[in-house]
């Protein structure tokens, strides 16, 4: 017993290493900062103080435990969000000590929000991965056809997308058909679904060209198309594939894979569709150049007869110049037909391009609406008519029946009705009056103003 007391208390002061509080503060900062890397917490902001000086200060905690934090002016400048109260963060930081109260606390250097945080680590990680196996290598993207025959668009069937990339491409070349691949463009299963269909789209090759499209949302919206099973099909699959997905500064894993990005699903209709008015001007311009080379080749082959012919002329003999003669006129008559024959065909070139372009024209719908108006304005004028007559003749009926028991009736008939005079109540019986009382009769035609002389009860 005494000499574990010995132990613990040695004899004299000068035998005691003794620790300043200062010096034992100081030596666990050391140990903390020494024994932990640089480290990423996760937790809810509280008690979030913002002083003069520009530092944060706040608390990051779970349901079970909170510790303090500090993150200086200079950090605190890179972040891309405003620190609250209650919200959930992932801080970057080191852990340390507050030697003037001896109280261990994390050195914030970054921070971002959390959940979008994950997304984005997720994002720079696969990225990184898919980059180094080379899925965004230069040499494997294809080049898109000048002049698809058909255009494939993989997105959601009732999306604003979908609206966009039709009407772009019924504006610039409406010729072209297009085949909608119907998929959801968000949730748990999208990204298998966008996977299958770019597949099944590649192993058909209905289409020269394929649109995987989305309009805007968040980076988790847009989640669906940083799947890796997503750029794989992309990048496995056989046919030219634009993408189209987001807005402008919206990038997805899938944009680094496809053989070209564009910003809007907008740009990857225009991107992938030629310019209907631009290959009708090619088409009349080479249409103009043939015409040219045909009068030119003509002109040529009508000098080189001349020049044959001038030599025929001086070689002389009969006979030769009769064959030469002959072959001329062959020569002429085929250069006539072939001649007229092109003509035709371009004649014919122009009245089929004509008729393509009056297809598009609205004035047979307008005629047709217009002479279904006319039809429907005469069948209303028609049935109008019958219905009037219809009215008619029932008003004629309810103005017999009304006649037949109209009181003006029966005063035709010889009767009268008898009235008070000058009060006018009606006098149906002969007890109703006194002898001397004067009443009024009226007849069919006009009235009599009579004065009673007697009464008779039957």
């Amino acid at each position: 017993m005494q000499n574990d007391l010995a132990d613990r208390y040695p004899a004299t002061a000068t035998e005691r290493d003794v620790y300043t509080v200062s010096r034992l503060n100081s030596e666990v900062r050391a140990l903390l900062e020494g024994s932990f890397p640089l480290l990423w917490v996760e937790g809810e902001i509280s008690n979030l103080a913002r002083p003069s000086s520009g530092h944060l200060y706040f608390s990051l905690k779970d349901p079970n435990a909170q510790v303090r934090c500090a993150m200086f002016k200079g950090a605190n400048r890179a972040l891309g969000f405003t620190p609250a109260n209650g919200m959930q963060v992932l801080a970057r930081a080191r852990v340390g000590l507050y030697e003037g109260r001896g109280e261990y606390q994390l050195i914030v250097e970054g921070m971002e929000e959390s959940g979008e945080g994950a997304l984005r680590r997720a994002f720079d990680q696969l990225k990184n991965r898919l980059a180094a196996e080379g899925l965004f290598a230069p040499e494997h993207k294809q080049a898109l056809p000048a002049l698809p025959r058909q255009i494939g668009v993989i997105t959601s069937p009732t999306g604003a997308a979908l609206r966009d990339i039709l009407h772009v491409l019924e504006r610039r070349f409406a010729a072209i058909p297009v085949i909608v691949y119907p998929v959801p463009v968000q949730g748990k299963t999208a990204a298998g679904d966008i996977a299958r269909m770019i597949r099944l789209a590649s192993q058909r090759q209905e289409c020269d060209v394929l649109i995987v499209a989305r309009g805007g949302g968040s980076l988790e919206d847009l989640w669906s198309f940083n799947d890796e099973i997503v750029a794989r099909a992309i990048y496995d699959c056989a046919i030219p594939l634009v993408t189209g997905i987001g807005h402008e500064i919206d990038f997805t894993i899938a944009d680094f894979v496809a053989d070209q990005r564009a910003p809007t699903p907008s740009a990857a209709a225009e991107l992938v569709s030629p310019d209907g008015a631009e290959w009708l001007q090619h088409l009349r311009r080479l249409d103009a150049r043939l015409l040219t080379l045909t009068r030119n080749r003509l002109r040529q082959q009508g000098q080189t007869i001349k020049w044959l012919n001038g030599r025929l002329v001086q070689q002389h003999p009969g006979r030769r110049l009769q064959q030469q003669g002959q072959r001329l006129d062959e020569l002429e008559q085929r250069r006539v037909r072939a001649q007229r024959s092109l003509l035709r065909d371009r004649l014919a070139t122009l009245a089929e391009l004509r008729a393509h372009l009056r297809q598009y024209s609205p004035s047979h719908r307008v005629a047709r609406s217009e002479a279904h108006r006319h039809q429907l304005t005469q069948r209303l004028k028609a049935a109008m008519r019958l219905k009037l007559e219809r009215q008619r003749t029932q008003l004629e009926s309810l103005m017999r029946a009304l006649d037949t028991v109209s009181p003006l009736a029966t005063l035709r008939r010889g009767y009268a009705i008898v009235t008070e005079y000058p009060d006018g109540g009606v006098v149906r019986s002969a007890t109703d009056v006194n002898i001397g009382d004067r009443v009024q009769a009226r007849l069919s035609n006009g009235r009599l103003i009579c004065e009673v002389r007697e009464t008779h009860d039957k």
